[in-house]
Formats: structure tokens, sequence, C-alpha cells
């Protein structure tokens, strides 16, 4: 099957896309729909699942047009939860997506009652909104009658993914993969099982959970497109980017700024529990054997771009934020803490909200455009700043992809602040690639990771040329601003 065609599902939090791959990874043909986010109460996150399949639906159909695939592979926003009824397929209640904080007062209940020591021995999580599980119990305990038809096994649960692969194949699949269910805060990935003991404190009945699969697998074959295509690969956004960056060695990082940024380094086949409150997560599974990332998880990235173009209307088009940025010769003192959701990796504070600080009447939209860019590189920098503390290794290279590496002011600010090269590789969709690799990796097109691994080439670098003092002074004024957002929050 050497040389065949790949379909990628890169299933985000703001857009679906459906893309054909070359067994070169080369993109042959895309198609994207945007997706609507629902805000019904404050802090409140959600989806429609219905818009979720049909956009999918909608969007393979229409690459398929353009040509035959070997298979699919699915990558997808990953701790978005979503329970339906398993006779008839339908919904119980929106998508709560994992932007979503309604559960920060649950989570601070079982952090009170002492749960979290056990929670981060066995899924290398924190206790935070951000993950499913406590999204499953809210849907259970406030959907009325969804209790007990889950505990009599007549409700599903999944993210993304098992959501799609559930539709894809009719409802006969009900799976996931390994990344995606340790993001749940019920699978233990020491023992690589869905683990007793937390679904007991999140009170979650075993019923509604799907089983796991390693990331290049038999997950069924499509009945909708007309195909009968095998689903042969699976993992959730931030590990398929991993896969797609060609990530395979220990120590090597990829960062990914999207929606939010999320940062991964490689750190082999031994579980570590992280001390510097990131995340210890599954990179891959393959044959039952588990490599390990750790993760520093940022929630919003891109995000803070859009939200300066759709609700300050500083600009028409995101791609003007490079420009606007440039047209300055520095933030003036300006510090854009984009904590719109709550402050990620290191900090995991719930409560926190977004500021905008060091105003002055000098103060222009320029600085304010080129601070929320900034903003990406420091955040980086908190993240590589404990991934260091937890492994020792300072990466010789970041591989950087998401939308917003097309802009060359980010790269080389996050290459300055970081004083660490950054490489954008030649294709960017890596999220959809890597997914594709999965799926070609299971159904033969690919040999294994070194095949895949020599696909991957670098398009830019950036390398540092920041001096020390001028790094040192601009991260100290972003460590401020993030504490004064801290405290105003309470915590």
């Amino acid at each position: 099957m050497k040389g065949a065609n790949l379909l990628a599902i890169d299933q985000g939090t703001t857009s679906t896309r459906a893309i054909l791959f070359s067994s070169a990874g080369d993109v042959l043909a895309m198609r994207q729909k945007e997706l609507k986010l629902h805000y019904p109460h404050k802090g409140w996150v959600e989806q429609d699942p219905v818009d979720i399949w049909n956009d999918t639906l909608w969007a393979c159909s229409e690459v398929l047009r353009k040509g035959d695939a070997a298979a699919i592979g699915i990558a997808n926003q990953r701790e978005t939860a979503i329970l339906w009824d398993r006779k008839t397929g339908r919904p119980v209640y929106n998508a709560i997506v994992w932007q979503d904080r309604r559960t920060a007062p649950l989570c601070e209940k079982l952090r009170a009652t002492g749960h979290e020591d056990r929670v981060r021995a066995r899924t290398g999580l924190l206790l935070d909104p951000y993950f499913s599980g406590t999204k499953i119990s809210w849907i259970l305990d406030n959907v009325e009658g969804v209790r007990k038809r889950a505990e009599n096994g007549d409700i599903a649960f999944g993210t993304v993914d098992t959501w799609l692969l559930w539709n894809l194949t009719g409802g006969k699949v009900h799976a996931t993969d390994a990344t995606n269910a340790s993001r749940t805060l019920m699978f233990n990935i020491r023992t690589q099982q869905w683990d007793d003991d937390l679904l007991r404190i999140l009170n979650i009945p075993r019923a509604v959970l799907p089983e796991v699969k390693d990331n290049a697998a038999d997950f069924g074959t499509e009945t909708v497109l007309g195909k009968s295509l095998k689903i042969g690969g699976m993992a959730g956004d931030q590990q398929a980017a991993l896969i797609g960056q060609a990530c395979f060695n220990e120590g090597m990082v990829k960062s990914t700024y999207g929606t939010g940024c999320f940062a991964l380094m490689n750190i082999g086949d031994e579980f570590r529990e992280s001390k510097n409150r990131l995340l210890t997560t599954p990179a891959y599974r393959f044959d039952g054997k588990t490599t390990y990332a750790i993760e520093g998880s940022i929630f919003i990235a891109g995000a803070a771009v859009q939200w300066l173009r759709d609700s300050l209307k500083l600009f028409a088009d995101a791609r003007e934020s490079e420009g606007i940025a440039a047209s300055v010769h520095d933030s003036n003192g300006v510090y854009f803490v984009p904590a719109f959701t709550g402050l990620g990796a290191p900090y995991w504070n719930p409560h926190a909200r977004a500021s905008i600080s060091g105003l002055t009447r000098e103060s222009s939209a320029a600085h304010i455009v080129r601070a929320a860019l900034e903003a990406q590189a420091y955040q980086t920098m908190d993240l590589m700043e404990a991934m260091k503390a937890d492994t020792g290794r300072t990466p010789e290279v970041i591989r950087a992809d998401g939308g917003l590496v097309a802009n060359g002011f980010v790269c080389q600010f996050i290459a300055d602040m970081l004083d660490i090269a950054v490489e954008v590789p030649r294709v960017t969709e890596t999220t959809a690639l890597g997914s594709a690799y999965l799926a070609g990796l299971q159904v033969g097109v690919y040999s294994g990771l070194d095949d895949v691994g020599k696909s991957w080439a670098a398009a830019r670098r950036f390398d540092p040329h920041m001096d020390p003092q001028t790094r040192t002074g601009l991260y100290g004024g972003w460590r401020s601003a993030v504490q004064s957002v801290v405290h105003s929050a309470g915590k």
C-alpha cells in the first residue's frame, strides 16, 4: 500500500477540517468549516455535537471528491466531553468544551478532600475543570434522568474522537485511544486501564466508558462516506501534532500555537510525575508500549488575536497583527495576560481573568497588539522553565506549528525570549498529518516511525538574537503582570 493517500480529520475547537494527504505528507485537498461556540453562562463554553458531526461528514465528503484514500486518521480537541443515548445516537446535552470552567467548585471540593495527589500519581493530571471527568459528573448530575440511564448502560461517553468514530461506524464502535483517555481524570496512565478508584471519586459509572486502543489500531470501518475506509489512527490533537512533528526521540519538543498553546517534550518510556505543575501524558502508544511526554497547557494563544480582531476591532484579518506589532519598537511596557478562561500551566488558576497592564497615555493599539503577540513567548517561557526543572533538559530547537506560526514576529520573539531556535515545518498541518501518519502505520503505508520521520523537513528557522539583559527585564515584567492577575483572583 506504499504511496497511498490518507484522509485526516482534524476536529478542533473553532473549526473542523478534513485533509487528504499523499504518503509524502503533501496536502492534496482540504475543506474546513468554522464551528460555533456557545457561552450560556459566564465561564461556560459549549458546542453542539450534531454540528461537530455534520461538519465532519461534509468536510470528508467534499475532500474525497478530490481523490481516494487508504485509511482515515482522527485528531481532535481532547478534553471536550459528550454524552449520548446509545439507542438513538442523540446527545443528551451539548458538548462541554475543554475551556469551560463550570466545574471549578467540584475540583476545589475534590482537592479539599485530599484527592489531588492520588489523581496526579495515577493520571499525571491535576484537578482542574479543563479535564473531562468533572464535566461528565456535571452532566450526570444536572441533566434530568441521565444518571439513571447511564447506570443502566444506556448512555455512552466520549471525547470528540469517540463521538466521531461512533457516527462514522454507524454506532458499531465505541472506542478511544490512550492519549484521549489520558485526559479524562479516569484513566491510569501507568497501568493503561480505566481506574475504578477514580471513577468512584468522580461518581461516574464504568458502563459509559469506551474501549481504549493504541494510537495506530483497527478502529473499524466507516459506513457513511460510501468508501468503506478503515479507520486506522486516532490521537488527541496535541499528541497528533507531536507525531506530525516527528518528535520521536527523548528530549524533543513541539509547541503548537492554535486556539491555545501546548508544548510537549518526549520523555521516553518511563512515567515521571511532574514536580512543577506540568502534566505527564502519553505521547503515543504502539503495540501496547507507551511513550510519555511532559506537557504544558496554555488555554489562550491564537484566541487572544481573535479577541483583538472580533471584540476590539483592532484589525480585520489576523494576519494584519504581524505588521501592526512590528510598527512599534516595543510594547512600551504594556503586558497582555490572556487569562480569558483562567490560567493553565504552571499556574492552574481557573479564577484568573485576562488583563492588559502598563497602559499610559502614550499606549496605542499597536502596543496592545504587540503585547498580545509577545504573550505567546512569555507563556512558552513559563512552560520551558518548568520543563527544565522537571527533566534537566533544555531543547536545542522547538518545532512549532499551529495557525500563529505564520506570524514571523511571533516565531522570532519566541526564539529570542527562550534563547532557543524555532523551526517551522514544511507541512504546517501537523495535527492532521500526525493522525494521517497513524492511519498509514496501521494499514502499511509506513513501515515504522523511522519511515515517518524521514518526511519531516523545516521550511523556516528562527535563531535567537536578543541580549540576556533585555530578555531578563522583559520576562520580569511578565512575571509581575501574571502575579498581579493571580493576586486579583484571590489565589
